[in-house]
């Protein structure tokens, strides 16, 4: 399992997030800038929802340059313990401690990326190979750790 590939899918895709989001907030405000118009209150309710998106599109796409300064910062080096940027392999899946983007399929292998912040790596943080957790009621033991 390489862990620096597996960064590097993760990087592709928070970066194409970041364009996508920055491309959106562009359009956005130029939609609002062609919206003039004479009519009072819808104009000015408008541009408040205008206005209102372009906040919402800045909150995600500030989320996203969060996320992509956290993957900068994690190790490749392997990990004999549950923590942040280590590969875990539990009897129920294989979980990628970075941050959490989704699925990745690797050499046909699917990889769930999840936050050092989620419950499921709080319940394992710190333990070793062969040691178990539960969460919701499941109980889980890791099988490898990279």
């Amino acid at each position: 399992m390489n862990k620096q590939e597996l960064l590097n899918i993760i990087k592709t895709k928070i970066t194409t997030k970041i364009q996508n989001f920055e491309d959106l907030i562009a359009e956005t405000r130029a939609s609002s800038n062609d919206t003039k118009s004479s009519m009072g209150d819808k104009y000015e309710t408008g541009r408040e929802m205008l206005q209102q998106e372009i906040n919402n599109l800045q909150r995600q796409l500030n989320e996203s340059l969060n996320q992509l300064a956290v993957i900068q910062k994690i190790s490749t080096e392997p990990s004999d313990k549950v923590q942040t940027g280590a590969l875990v392999k539990t009897d129920k899946g294989l979980f990628y401690i970075t941050v959490s983007v989704g699925e990745i399929i690797s050499d046909t292998q699917k990889i769930m990326t999840v936050s050092a912040e989620s419950p499921l790596v709080k319940a394992m943080l710190g333990k070793k190979s062969t040691e178990g957790f539960v969460i919701n009621n499941i109980h889980q033991k890791i099988v490898d750790i990279w």
